[in-house]
């Protein structure tokens, strides 16, 4: 696409905002945690590089749907915008029989924003020091080590069944309505394991009351450098991520997503926003519009597999 064209398009996204409804961001849960604050944080780079209203609506509800029926209905012309995790685009669409979207024929992938670590933690009193030992302990006990999970379905649980597989091995599987019951139980030693999104457990490792066994990373995070990957102490093929992507209706034109792929990279790579994302543990993670539907497509048929062959179904 020429000079001009692109300057077209980023003309007509900017002449929809003071002469019409400006852009609105949904995150399709309440306020507080990564979606609402991914939100913000493009809503006001929004704001000012193209001098409009850019508001955020939380919209809560049904798991996530109510505010991705939302976007899903609105005018494809670049102006409204879904923040959402990736449990939502490529989890659900196995685990929920009667998932009510279609997410390749219902939204335009703009780009991934950003990822969260996950760790596999455990309270000290279990007795391992790694994942090593807790493999030969589980191999030992078939079916008595239990892990917690915020639910059935949820990202945690399908790492959980990721790990069992290829470990080999056989856990008993607590679910939870959340991640806060969960960790309280595995502090109080209720439940010995979880797999848990790190920022959440950051304080309590470094505290040593809860002793990290490995994250589920292709490489250590930078957030805890010393935390070997499962993969270092050959356990591979966990490689699970909390991530939160950007979509848009469908029918939005591709130079809009591309046009919108690098505003949000500009918007997140700046030095002060990534040091914002940093202190909630998350990584600025940009991609543009066709990497970021192939990498949505590849994961859906990775948990399809996962949830088929463990015989998961959401309650």
């Amino acid at each position: 696409m020429t000079v001009a064209a692109l300057a077209a398009v980023a003309g007509h996204v900017r002449a929809q905002g003071p002469g019409g409804e400006g852009f609105r961001i949904v995150a399709p849960f309440p306020p507080g945690g990564p979606i609402d604050s991914l939100a913000r944080i493009l809503a006001a780079g929004l704001t000012e590089r193209y001098k409009q209203s850019a508001v955020v609506e939380n919209l809560a509800g049904a798991a996530g749907n109510i505010g991705i029926e939302k976007v899903r209905r609105a005018r494809p012309d670049g102006q409204t915008l879904l923040v959402v995790p990736a449990g939502n685009l490529t989890i659900n669409p196995t685990l929920m029989p009667n998932f009510p979207f279609n997410i390749e024929r219902d939204f335009v992938p703009i780009t991934m924003l950003a990822k969260a670590p996950n760790v596999l933690v455990a309270n000290p009193s279990l007795g391992v020091k790694n994942a090593k030992e807790l493999v030969a302990m589980a191999k030992a006990r078939p079916g008595k080590l239990a892990y917690a999970s915020p639910g059935i379905g949820s990202g945690l649980h399908l790492a959980g069944e990721l790990f069992k597989q290829q470990a080999d091995v056989d856990l008993l599987h607590v679910p939870y309505k959340g991640t806060g019951p969960a960790l309280n139980d595995v502090l109080g030693g209720q439940v010995p394991l979880m797999f848990s999104n790190l920022p959440a457990t950051l304080a309590h490792i470094r505290s040593g009351k809860l002793l990290a066994l490995g994250t589920t990373e292709s490489a250590r995070s930078s957030s805890a450098p010393d935390i070997p990957t499962l993969a270092e102490q050959g356990i591979n093929g966990v490689v699970v991520t909390s991530w939160y992507g950007l979509l848009a209706p469908a029918g939005t034109p591709a130079a809009v997503a591309e046009r919108l792929a690098k505003d949000a990279a500009d918007i997140l790579g700046q030095p002060a926003v990534r040091e914002q994302l940093k202190a909630q543990g998350l990584t600025e993670t940009l991609m543009k519009p066709a990497e970021f539907a192939t990498y949505m497509r590849v994961e859906t048929a990775q948990w399809a597999k996962i949830i088929k062959a463990r015989n998961i179904v959401a309650e």
